[in-house]
């Protein structure tokens, strides 16, 4: 600790599937004014718990489905989380169907239809590109922005497919602009750029493995 400004040294580790509440934690926080997530569960009282309800069913999902969680921690305190599709996942396992009927029942069919309609837009980005792993969401706590802890996230993800040989890269979407620049940065090469809705914007990026 300098003048009050805790130094981390930043290292991803994986996260056991426990954890998942505190990635949640972390996700809601870093995407409380995502465009996305407000657009989905709709304007009114109570987005941000609606945003973070959007958020717990992802990161369930995705966990139930064997998907693999990232973090960086604070002492004890994770700060920065990613969750990941891998190039194959195993069957649905029981209870997927119920998940995705309680949170629709939840926030409400327009935010559902609102959500397919994300989910068709950006379906057809990354067809073609071979069996790969999924970015699927990657977040820093407000609290942590602008330490760099975002870039051993993407390293040890990169890794990961790197390692694979049933991997062909790493994809990933994005509905900020500023942070196709970004991506860019680490290597990824921007695929695809499509209309959502009025004001909301998708790009589709991709990074295909070192060899």
């Amino acid at each position: 600790m300098t003048n009050g400004i805790l130094r981390l040294v930043p290292e991803a580790i994986p996260l056991p599937p426990e954890r998942r509440d505190d990635v949640i934690d972390v996700f809601a926080d870093a995407f409380d004014d995502y465009p996305l997530m407000h657009w989905v569960v709709g304007p009114g009282e109570g987005a941000a718990g609606r945003v973070r309800r959007l958020i717990a069913f992802f990161v369930s999902r995705r966990v139930m489905r064997g998907g693999p969680l990232l973090g960086v921690v604070d002492g004890s305190r994770l700060v920065g989380a990613a969750a990941i599709t891998l190039p194959a996942e195993p069957a649905p396992p029981p209870g997927i169907t119920a998940l995705d009927v309680e949170v629709w029942r939840d926030l409400g069919q327009p935010a559902r239809e609102r959500y397919q309609s994300y989910a068709d837009t950006t379906a057809p980005f990354f067809t073609g590109l071979g069996r790969h792993y999924h970015l699927n969401m990657i977040g820093i706590r407000n609290s942590h922005k602008g330490q760099g802890l975002a870039r051993p996230i993407l390293d040890a993800v990169h890794q990961m497919s790197d390692a694979d040989p049933n991997s062909t890269g790493v994809s990933l979407t994005t509905e900020r602009d500023r942070n196709v620049e970004l991506y860019e940065h680490f290597g990824y090469r921007m695929i695809a750029h499509k209309q959502v809705s009025d004001g909301i914007q998708t790009w589709g990026l991709f990074r295909r493995i070192t060899e």
